[in-house]
């Protein structure tokens, strides 16, 4: 099993360095157009310049979660290198790869410790509920409401992991598209035609038809190995078969149900039955986070399931795989009628303690912007997308930059919550506990065992058992 690498914090000090200096060193280093150049450096809005004027001179410090891309990264630094500029401020961006199980826990003693950056971006889903709950978030309401007069509704799944007792405690920053890819050009040498909406056990079949490892190609370029994407797509797909981690409310933990097994027991099968071989690229047993990335730009992959961050690489680097991309949303399972799939949100924070934090809420009003962001999203298309609705409107790239950019638009504005047969309701309250879970890589775990030997009934009992220790250490008590 693969040891998952400590985070890797970068440090970026904006120093006094002119904004035609540093905007032109930018743009060179992540090949950007004259076109992104005009983008990324649009103007600051004359209203935060004046909000912000109080404040000249004064200091603080972002904290990024790390994009696939690096250019995207140095896109970001530059729209926060010319709001600073622009308001006569020093602000400082550190990196965090959020794939790193301590995260929360790092960040969490930064602010005990009272040295945290003033605001951070975190994937809403992921993280928001476990730092509200540890008491670390200050209350951004005012924001979110002043952004909602101006730019209309947020992303809808936002709504649900971002608000706690009616009140938010992070602000949508960018919708981040996930989706589901295969390869269109084995379909049609196989004469398969490709279709918008899949069950997972047509997908299995469909990823052993276009396999041949004598040609390197295989289908199923999935990991259950401790990974984001393994989690991601464990959890899916137990969720469309009627299983969850806990109940709606995200306070029970509910996973040792038939559902679950049945579940587990389907994807077990994919990694030890004999007829499925041919389709596990070699090695898949210890991929880590970017393990599937790599192999399907490297065009061995059938199929995989991620963030639209492979999609964006294959389409900025001029990747053959990019043309060859059939791009669809999750699987259905027997519980569903259509895909659960929510997509996600980054969401700024504003952390206790933060020495700055109103130059923190007018830096993020900056950064939700359409100037501010087309640069970032065209260095990671479909991955660094609008979270607001008139956003989405603001520039053409948003809208027609792309043949997927539509399916994203639609996920991040669907009428939430969506349903399974027996009762279940996505998005589920925002939970620390099933947060802390994921984080826990409990998911991923209880597959490996599987993979081992172990029953799937057995290893669903035991990781149930797991996740009520995890709650109980969220405060929420079974």
């Amino acid at each position: 099993m693969a040891v998952k690498k400590n985070p890797t914090w970068s440090r970026r000090d904006f120093l006094g360095m002119g904004a035609g200096v540093l905007g032109a060193a930018g743009l060179a280093a992540c090949g950007g157009t004259s076109d992104s150049a005009t983008k990324v450096q649009a103007e600051v809005p004359k209203e935060l310049v004046d909000a912000a004027s109080s404040m000249k001179g004064s200091s603080m410090g972002v904290l990024s979660q790390k994009l696939y891309s690096t250019a995207a990264n140095d896109q970001l630094d530059a729209s926060i290198k010319k709001f600073a500029d622009a308001t006569g401020t020093k602000i400082e961006n550190s990196l965090v790869q959020a794939d790193a199980g301590d995260v929360v826990a790092k960040i969490d003693a930064e602010v005990k410790g009272g040295v945290a950056r003033d605001l951070a971006f975190m994937t809403d889903s992921r993280f928001v509920a476990q730092f509200q709950a540890l008491g670390d978030l200050e209350d951004v309401t005012d924001v979110v409401t002043a952004l909602t007069a101006k730019y209309g509704e947020p992303c809808a799944e936002a709504k649900n992991f971002c608000v706690f007792d009616g009140k938010w405690f992070a602000i949508p920053y960018h919708f981040i598209g996930i989706g589901s890819f295969l390869r269109k050009d084995w379909m049609q040498e196989k004469g398969i035609s490709p279709k918008d909406v899949y069950t997972w056990e047509e997908l299995r079949d469909l990823c052993l038809a276009i396999s041949d490892p004598g040609k390197r190609r295989f289908g199923w370029g999935m990991t259950v190995n401790r990974s984001g994407d393994g989690n991601g797509m464990i959890e899916a797909l137990i969720n469309s078969y009627g299983g969850a981690i806990a109940t709606n409310d995200g306070k029970k933990v509910t996973f040792d149900s038939p559902e679950t097994v049945q579940a587990v027991t389907f994807l077990g099968e994919i990694y030890t039955k004999p007829a499925y071989k041919a389709m596990l690229p070699p090695g898949v047993a210890s991929w880590t986070d970017t393990s599937n990335n790599e192999n399907w730009l490297a065009g061995v992959l059938g199929y995989t399931r991620n963030s639209f961050s492979i999609y964006a690489d294959s389409k900025t680097k001029k990747n053959p795989v990019y043309g060859n991309t059939h791009v669809f949303s999750d699987c259905i399972g027997p519980a569903t009628d259509k895909s659960l799939l929510l997509g996600q949100s980054q969401g700024f924070v504003v952390f206790k303690g933060a020495k700055n934090p109103a130059l923190a809420k007018l830096l993020a009003q900056y950064l939700v912007s359409a100037p501010a962001l087309v640069g970032v999203s065209k260095e990671a298309p479909g991955l660094v997308m609008p979270a607001w609705e008139k956003v989405w409107q603001a520039d053409p790239f948003f809208t027609s930059g792309d043949p997927a950019f539509p399916m994203v638009r639609q996920m991040s504005q669907q009428t939430l919550p969506l349903s399974t047969k027996n009762g279940l309701a996505f998005p589920q309250k925002a939970s620390a506990g099933q947060q802390a879970v994921v984080a826990a890589y409990v998911l991923t775990d209880m597959m490996q065992q599987v993979v081992q030997g172990t029953a799937a009934a057995q290893a669903v009992k035991a990781a149930h058992a797991k996740m009520v220790q995890i709650f109980a250490q969220q405060g929420l008590p079974q």
